[in-house]
């Protein structure tokens, strides 16, 4: 900035802050003002005013404050104040001298008194509220709560009662702690005002207050000691309603549906008095729509509060019926709009009013938080009459009702699948052209949460009511909607079942292809793109038919108003393609690609679907092509990483600034209000940005070596997205991503592609990535991407393992400790849960969905501490010493069978990985071991007995004391009669391996003459792959050694031992590896040479026919 306009700049600004008032109230008004000229000058000058003297920049709005004669400008003071009080980067309070800060709070504390005008009231209450929970944690303010009793008095004017419980309402969400000494005043105040006070702002400010006061009080105690506020709570709110105050009920209700989120438990003891009224409320259709939303809103969010008050609302059947039937006519809300029926334009709501979309809403909401068993028996009450009724509304409200509750109710709408089907299926007749569409729509939805059990069982019937609906021409949007239905059947659906029906599906596809409406076109494109993608390989017969129409669709809408049809045509060009695979699509490929180049390189606008379509073409066009498609890759790159860094669009606003309040109606803002900001996100550019993010690990993962050029791009945007939580598909993808960077990066240096870099490249990408993985993984919120960056991050080490330095092995092992904190925290908080009074079975249903996360994320851990052990051996055990007392606990009988089994994994991985090193855990770990060996759970003795067969191996004379025990429990496992049962069969094949290394490396401590012939008997196995290689090669050299025990006195067992050799070498090379096969074969020819002709002849006989077939076939060969 040139020195002569800092000079013009320095004089506006002593202007402003001078004694003349008239500069800062035209800069106080250009803030206000809507003119884009004005309003970033002032701005501007505001920021530097409060830069170079804070002091007198907020004296001077205290000043307007309590002198303005315009109420706009008193406001915005207020608004101004809060800002600069709020304790953000621009905080000014600690930067005041404190004469300043001491006439502040006086001018607040006296303008708050005098003020008339209530919205500047409420303002003054923020700014009021916002410097007291900053200074009175440090007593910065003494006279402030004397003043909020002094307020409260009964001789107080209702305006300034109304104001103290206001600031109490929001120093309870702020210093709550700070209040609770004065927990009885408060008690007795609220009962009074909620109780007797005549005004009703009053009341509702006292209720705002009380409910914000018992939200921060942590004992169970305290909070009980306001449990006589209820009633008075209800009253505010029934008397708002007896008096026509809706707007007033509506904040009640608001406050309340708070309330019952965060402390439902408060409302238990008056729970069917609370539920009882709001129902009445929700039924009293003179009311307001609005009003009655929000009454059942209320009870919808105490169902919901299943972590705080698990199964609670369980316990009132009657509500629950109820509400379902409140629910159910709201759905009668339907009007017979014509534009539905002329199916012009997409809108497939036309005529649903709000009640309706609530009505839907709710429910699903509803059966996701009680579960089949509360919803199932009421709705089948219910659902007949209404199905049966004369009026169409009621039959297609059925119908919606049952697509809205099948996600939440599905295992028990599964057991009474036939029923629930032939209810379906019956209405495909119906006479009403849109209760036709909701039974389509029905079985498309219960095609998604009851597949693949609706699939297997009623294909037979479900597929050929919707080919049939497809022939519905005098009604376009039933048969676009029975398209759409397929595309929801063959998601879930297997090649073998789907196939019977494609000659006739398939050619029903086509002819409404070929229809005049588009979104005829548009739902058949994506039903034909579905079906080539469950089929796969089955739907080659059809693509010479299919194939033409779509490229014509591809290469000739080129209309505005066809962009849509030509993103399906795409879609599906593609996915038909990756279904018949590379020889059947190749030249039709190098069509599609040109037609997709040109359009990449043609100005699209910025809400051009085909946009988002595209990037997902191109990859699978790449998925199918294999390294055929490195060609293309410069031109689908740079288009691709553009999306991928796309910076997401948020608008912050506050969230109570009134030239915000009308909520956009723009469906693809998404708002969310965290403290006083309002937080909007363009969700449009996030899905963008998120399709992009998943093709770019889609190209890493199908091109290996191929995307090297790409890494050096790519790793910095996604690197910094592994911490982008404004979506968690982002996030999602970029995780999966870092193990296919390396990757790429690792094959194209070992293959000479790298251009010249070598292994300290590769060391290079991992020191960028391995800690990145781990800092995120340490802010994660969400515990599935949890699991999947201990995932990823598992892979990255089986990479690029052995180039970790210590202090990167280090920081893994901390933030292993910290996962398994966390995760043992969110299961004690769940263990409580399940302590509540109301817990049931149908709680303990979705206890057991939460953690099983829970046994995946340590499932994760002990894979990558399984990965860390087989890289680092002896050098990882210093830091697995230190991860003992958070591993020992999973042994315990009080964990599962899956945390058990995975605890196992780990040692077993220690003792094979770190052998004598590791013998000073066999003490501990041993009697854990032979305990778990006759574990129930078969997945927990197969871990057992491995780690037995480990220790017998390397544990020599720490292991020989135990010989006899270890053979006891072995013996249990390999007589028992399920034992070879597919559920049991890996746990008796590594007892079977077990016992043999038992024979192998302590037979001076066994009666070999009869264990080693006992384990003979066993032969071979053929469950566990792996331990069946081991197994057979140790039977191969023992014969090799003539070992006396194993062929028994006079060759006794020779038989048994050749018919082995003939049932392993005739399952190909399953069950040994190649060379163990070449001995085995050379051992029989040498048999054949050097037997005498008798015993040999006895041998054989005494074969399986089809063991002495596969021999001759071996032998002759």
């Amino acid at each position: 900035m040139d020195s002569e306009s800092t000079q013009i700049q320095n004089a506006q600004l002593a202007a402003i802050l001078g004694p003349d008032p008239a500069p800062f109230e035209t800069l106080i008004s250009h803030l206000m003002s809507s003119s884009n000229e004005q309003r970033p000058q002032a701005e501007l000058l505001f920021n530097l005013c409060k830069q170079s003297d804070p002091d007198s920049l907020s004296l001077k709005l205290a000043h307007l404050l309590q002198f303005s004669l315009h109420h706009e400008a008193r406001a915005m003071s207020a608004i101004l104040l809060r800002k600069l009080l709020t304790r953000d980067d621009s905080y000014v309070w600690p930067r005041l001298s404190p004469s300043t800060q001491s006439s502040l709070k006086s001018i607040l504390l006296a303008s708050l008194q005098r003020e008339d005008a209530s919205p500047i009231t409420k303002k003054l209450c923020d700014t009021i509220s916002e410097l007291a929970s900053g200074i009175l944690p440090d007593n910065g303010w003494p006279e402030f709560l004397p003043f909020m009793f002094r307020c409260i008095s009964s001789d107080s004017s209702p305006k300034l009662q109304e104001s103290a419980f206001l600031i109490f309402a929001h120093l309870s969400q702020y210093v709550g702690d700070l209040l609770i000494p004065y927990i009885k005043e408060l008690h007795g105040i609220f009962l009074n005002y909620l109780t007797n006070s005549s005004n009703p702002n009053v009341r509702i400010a006292s209720l705002n207050a009380a409910i914000n006061f018992i939200q921060c009080l942590s004992s169970s105690g305290d909070r009980d000691r306001f449990q006589d506020l209820l009633p008075a709570m209800m009253r505010t709110l029934t008397e708002a309603l007896n008096c026509g105050q809706e707007p007033m009920a509506q904040e009640a209700l608001e406050l309340l549906i708070e309330l019952a989120g965060t402390e439902p438990r408060f409302l238990r003891r008056q729970l069917v008095d609370v539920v009882g009224s709001m129902l009445q409320i929700a039924e009293a259709y003179s009311l307001e729509e609005g009003t009655r939303h929000l009454a059942i809103e209320f009870v919808v969010t105490l169902a919901e509060a299943r972590e705080r008050a698990p199964g609670m609302m369980r316990k009132l059947p009657q509500f629950i019926s109820r509400l379902f039937g409140l629910l159910m006519k709201m759905l009668l809300d339907l009007e017979d709009d014509p534009a539905w029926h002329s199916a012009e334009s997409e809108e497939e709501d036309a005529g649903e009013t709000s009640n309706y979309s609530f009505g839907q809403e709710c429910l699903d909401r509803l059966s996701i938080s009680l579960g089949g068993n509360a919803v199932v028996p009421v709705a089948s009450e219910l659902l007949p009459a209404y199905l049966a009724a004369p009026e169409w509304q009621k039959r297609h409200a059925a119908l919606i009702a049952l697509a809205q509750i099948a996600e939440g109710c599905s295992k028990v709408m599964t057991k009474n699948l036939e029923q629930v089907v032939n209810m379906i299926l019956n209405s495909f007749n119906d006479p009403h052209p849109r209760v036709r569409w909701a039974a389509i729509n029905a079985i498309g939805q219960l095609s998604t949460d009851l597949g693949p059990d609706l699939q297997e069982q009623y294909h037979q019937m479900a597929l050929p009511a919707l080919a049939a609906a497809m022939d519905d021409f005098q009604n376009p949007r039933v048969q676009a909607h029975a398209a759409s239905a397929v595309l929801n059947f063959s998601e879930n659906c297997t090649p073998e079942i789907l196939t019977p029906y494609l000659d006739g599906t398939v050619s029903k596809l086509l002819i409404l292809l070929q229809n005049g409406k588009q979104m005829v076109q548009e739902g058949a494109l994506t039903a034909l793109a579905s079906v080539a993608d469950s089929s796969q390989e089955f739907f080659q017969k059809y693509y010479d038919a299919v194939m033409p129409y779509l490229k014509a669709i591809l290469v000739n809408a080129t209309d505005k108003s066809n962009r849509m049809l030509r993103a399906k045509a795409m879609e599906c060009i593609s996915l038909v393609g990756m279904a018949v695979g590379k020889e059947k699509f190749r030249d039709d490929a190098k069509q599609v690609m040109e037609v997709l180049m040109s359009l990449q390189g043609s100005q699209m606008e910025a809400d051009d679907p085909i946009t988002s379509y595209m990037l997902q073409a191109w990859a699978r066009l790449c998925k199918c092509l294999g390294q055929d498609f490195l060609p293309y890759m410069s031109v689908v790159m740079p288009p691709l990483l553009h999306s991928a860094q796309l910076k997401p669009d948020v608008t912050i606003t506050s969230a109570d600034s009134d030239d915000d309040v009308e909520e956009s109606d723009d469906e693809s803002m998404e708002t969310i209000t965290l403290g006083d900001k309002r937080i909007g996100i363009k969700t449009s550019v996030l899905e963008e940005k998120a399709t992009a993010c998943n093709m770019l690990c889609c190209y890493a993962d199908e091109l290996k070596e191929g995307f090297y050029p790409w890494i050096d791009q790519v790793a910095p945007t996604l690197v910094p997205l592994l911490k982008f939580y404004f979506h968690e598909d982002v996030r999602k993808a970029a995780v999966s991503a870092m193990p296919e960077l390396l990757r790429s990066a690792k094959l194209a240096v070992e293959k000479g592609l790298a251009q010249g870099r070598n292994e300290s490249y590769v060391k290079q990408l991992s020191d960028y990535i391995v800690p990145a993985l781990v800092e995120a993984l340490h802010k994660e919120p969400d515990t599935e991407i949890c699991a999947n960056m201990l995932e990823a991050l598992n892979e990255c080490l089986q990479i690029s393992g052995p180039i970790l330095d210590e202090s990167q092995v280090r920081s893994i092992v901390d933030e292993i400790k910290q996962v398994l904190t966390a995760s043992s925290s969110r299961k004690r908080e769940r263990a409580d849960r399940a302590k509540a009074e109301d817990f049931d079975a149908e709680e303990g249903e979705f206890l057991k969905t939460e953690n099983e996360l829970e046994e995946e994320i340590f499932n994760q851990v002990g894979e990558i501490l399984g990965t860390l052990i087989k890289t680092f051996k002896v050098s990882f055990l210093p830091f697995f010493d230190e991860l003992t007392s958070y591993l020992t606990p999973m042994w315990g009988k009080d964990k599962t069978a899956e945390e058990r089994r995975i605890a196992i994994c780990i040692f077993d991985d220690v003792a094979e990985q770190g052998r004598e090193a590791a013998l000073k855990y066999y003490d501990t770990y041993l009697p854990f071991l032979l305990e778990a060996c006759n574990d129930e759970n078969p997945d927990v003795r197969q871990a057992a007995v491995y780690g037995l067969g480990v220790c017998a191996e390397f544990g020599g004379s720490v292991f020989k004391p135990l010989v006899g025990e270890a053979l006891s429990r072995l013996n249990v496992i390999i007589r028992d009669p399920s034992a070879l049962q597919p559920e049991n069969v890996m746990a008796y094949d590594n007892a079977v391996s077990a016992l043999g290394k038992i024979c192998q490396f302590h037979r001076g401590s066994i009666d070999s003459a009869q264990i080693i012939p006992a384990w003979l008997s066993c032969l071979p196995i053929k469950g566990d792959l792996i331990e069946a290689k081991v197994v057979h090669d140790q039977l191969c050299t023992m014969f090799e050694r003539s070992d006396v025990e194993l062929l028994g006195p006079n060759n006794q067992y020779l038989p048994k031992i050749i018919g082995v050799f003939a049932e392993v070498l005739s399952a190909g090379r399953d069950l040994v590896t190649e060379e163990t096969a070449n001995r085995m074969i050379n051992l029989l020819r040498q048999l054949q040479q050097t037997l005498p002709p008798a015993t040999l002849a006895s041998t054989w006989s005494s074969l399986q026919p089809q063991q002495q077939l596969a021999l001759q076939s071996i032998l002759s060969s």
